[in-house]
């Protein structure tokens, strides 16, 4: 599903380049759940969103399902994103302007699916994620465990490829991120690939493969 070869991602200031990813060879088949952990400042982070086309690398060569990322437009790229792929945040990034409803009917508006379908879709989410009742209340009306199952379950209904999760449970408490851990488990299951950024040894243990980050190499 996914290959990396020689992603390297740095900033420049004058003629000094600060590195954030050396030369990162990274395979990963569909299915897998994969887990990057290492201290902070690795590269972690930047690693996911890279492999969500949400950044770009500075060098190096992405293929996602067989397309060359590092070559596509920006609206390629973006609708790759939009079809393929979905993001669980730790900060949530739910739009505060929105309530639980629409923020979950967005990424279906996005895809241009029909009105009937849209509702059935969120329905099943809200009924799933255990918020039917929150549907009409806005992101700074909910708990922060709440905001996290609004926010996995708007990575999910669109049925996504992958998943990618940046400390996905880092600001709930041990039940919340235990039950969010068990959804991803449960999703690998069905087949879903997944990619998650953790400290949590815990966490790490609920996927199959695990790759550590150390001042932006991956440690051999």
């Amino acid at each position: 599903m996914i290959k990396m070869q020689g992603i390297t991602k740095y900033y420049s200031s004058g003629i000094i380049k600060t590195f954030v990813l050396r030369e990162i060879d990274l395979d990963v088949e569909e299915g897998e759940f994969l887990t990057v952990m290492g201290p902070s400042g690795a590269g972690k982070s930047t690693l996911l969103y890279i492999l969500g086309m949400l950044d770009t690398p500075s060098s190096g060569e992405y293929f996602f399902c067989g397309q060359e990322v590092h070559r596509l437009s920006e609206k390629r790229l973006s609708e790759l994103h939009k079809h393929y792929i979905g993001f669980v945040f730790q900060s949530y990034h739910l739009i505060d302007e929105l309530t639980v409803y629409e923020n979950l009917e967005t990424p279906l508006l996005y895809k241009k699916i029909k009105g009937a379908e849209r509702k059935g879709k969120v329905c099943d989410m809200l009924d799933r994620f255990g918020i039917v009742g929150k549907k009409d209340l806005f992101p700074n009306q909910l708990s922060g465990g709440q905001q996290q199952r609004v926010a996995v379950a708007r990575a999910l209904i669109t049925e996504p490829k992958l998943i990618l999760a940046d400390e996905p449970t880092g600001n709930l408490s041990s039940k919340e991120g235990l039950a969010i851990m068990e959804t991803f488990k449960e999703l690998n299951g069905n087949g879903t690939t997944i990619i998650q950024v953790t400290h949590s040894e815990k966490n790490a243990s609920f996927g199959k493969r695990i790759i550590r980050l150390l001042d932006g190499w991956i440690e051999k």
